[in-house]
């Protein structure tokens, strides 16, 4: 069985662990209908429209 011969410090213990951890900014585009900002491949909050077509409808 494998063994450290030394220590692995805390820096670069929380440095290997924060690699796995860090969070993605989301991607952000423009609503082709109304250029809203909106998340891809969702229903636009402002129009409520998806791939060109009245999905739902915002009063």
């Amino acid at each position: 069985m494998a063994v450290p011969k030394r220590k692995t410090s805390k820096a670069r213990r929380d440095r290997r662990r924060t690699a796995k951890e860090r969070l993605t900014i989301p991607n952000v585009m423009d609503c082709p209908q109304c250029h809203e900002p909106k998340l891809p491949h969702r229903v636009c909050g402002a129009c409520g429209y998806y791939n060109g077509k009245e999905v739902m409808s915002v009063e």
